[in-house]
């Protein structure tokens, strides 16, 4: 699976392209440090694939080597998050 960041001045998305179907996950920048997921979008063709919880750790991944946290604001990112605890590090 292929993901793909995307990104303007106010935030930006993680796209996971499979199967010829887009996933994404959206997110809002408050300031260099600080990032705050709002969306996780996966089509029907694509759900069951493990590709929202790919677009997750790929976000938990990129926030540990930018050195900003998260805001989870996305119930989707925000269930992954509490049932991964070792994300606690850059979750808040």
């Amino acid at each position: 699976m292929d993901i793909r960041i995307e990104e303007n001045t106010s935030g930006g998305r993680y796209v996971a392209a499979l199967e010829g179907h887009e996933a994404e996950m959206t997110y809002s920048r408050t300031s260099p440090k600080l990032i705050i997921i709002d969306h996780t979008g996966v089509p029907d063709a694509l759900r069951g694939k493990g590709v929202g919880q790919a677009l997750a750790l790929h976000a938990v991944e990129a926030a540990r080597k930018g050195g900003w946290k998260i805001i989870p604001l996305c119930p989707f990112f925000k269930s992954q998050a509490q049932r991964h605890p070792e994300w606690n590090d850059v979750v808040n």
